[in-house]
This record gives structure tokens, C-alpha cells and sequence, in this order.
């Protein structure tokens, strides 16, 4: 049998964590992939592959989307910041020390996409109350805990902030 490769490539430019990215990448790469096994950026996890988890969640111009559902050639020109972007050469983001220190983190493996979430509220409602931080984080399940120690480290980062 005769195999033909008819992938298609795409020239894609973008801003990744700050970064400006130049990438010839085939058609149909997923953005979630292009970011694992293309920039080695691991923070953003394979769950569900179906978008309902929220363990892949990345921010793509400021909204938190599931990085599993869009094609990596749909983000040309756009600004993407995963989990590895928040921290800076002074260490953790805020939101990322209140996760630490307020006992949030279980396993680890939703955690990315709850704090990046958690961003984007944070973000346009720098004060959130508990209901509007349950609410920005309903499409992040998480197995490992009962949500009360992120929901508190939401809100003591808003504090904090």
C-alpha cells in the first residue's frame, strides 16, 4: 500500500509566556500539543481530550480556554500565557504561593489549569466573593480535593493583591 502524506503546514506566529514563537506546524496540531511535545511546556495536562476537565486550561488573550479544543493554527497573533509563564526571575506568582501555602494543591495534575482560571477572574474582578470564584472554576474538576483550600487561596490572593 502506497502511504501519501498530505498534511498540510501552517506558519504560525505567537506570544507564548512572553516569548514571540515562530513555528512551521502541521494543520492539525492542537494547540495543547504544540505547547507539550513543541515548546516543552508541560504545565498544561491531557485529561479528558474532550474539554471538560480543565486540566489544560491556558490563557489565550486573557480568557482561560481548553487548550485541547483549539487548533494551535487558530492562535496566530495571539498572546498565550500557560501556568510556566506566571512565575517570574523574582519566583512564584501570588496566586501560585497562595495555592502552596494555603494547602490548595493535592496531586498537582489540575492545579495548572485552576490557578490560570483563577487568573482570569482575578484579572477583571480583582475582589472576587467565594460564589464568583466557584463559578470561574466550575470547568476545573479536580479528584483530589473537596475545592474549599482553592476556593480559599483564590480569595487570599485577592486579599493579597
Amino acid at each position: 500500500m502506497l502511504h501519501v502524506n498530505t498534511t498540510e503546514w501552517f506558519d504560525l506566529e505567537v506570544i507564548i509566556n512572553g516569548r514571540h514563537i515562530r513555528a512551521s506546524i502541521p494543520t492539525h496540531l492542537r494547540l495543547l500539543d504544540f505547547l507539550r511535545e513543541n515548546l516543552r511546556l508541560t504545565g498544561a495536562k491531557e485529561v479528558c481530550g474532550e474539554g471538560e476537565c480543565g486540566a489544560c486550561t491556558v490563557l489565550l488573550d486573557g480568557k482561560a480556554v481548553n487548550s485541547c479544543l483549539i487548533l494551535a493554527a487558530e492562535c496566530h497573533g495571539a498572546t498565550i500565557l500557560t501556568v510556566e509563564g506566571l512565575q517570574s526571575a523574582a519566583g512564584m506568582d501570588d496566586l501560585q504561593e497562595a495555592f502552596i501555602r494555603d494547602h490548595a494543591v493535592q496531586c498537582g495534575y489540575c492545579i495548572p489549569g485552576m490557578i490560570l482560571s483563577a487568573e482570569e477572574l482575578l484579572t477583571h474582578t480583582p475582589h472576587p466573593d467565594r460564589e464568583q470564584i466557584r463559578h470561574a472554576l466550575a470547568g476545573n474538576i479536580c479528584r483530589c480535593t473537596g475545592y474549599q483550600k482553592v476556593v480559599d487561596a483564590v480569595e487570599n490572593s485577592a486579599k493579597k493583591r
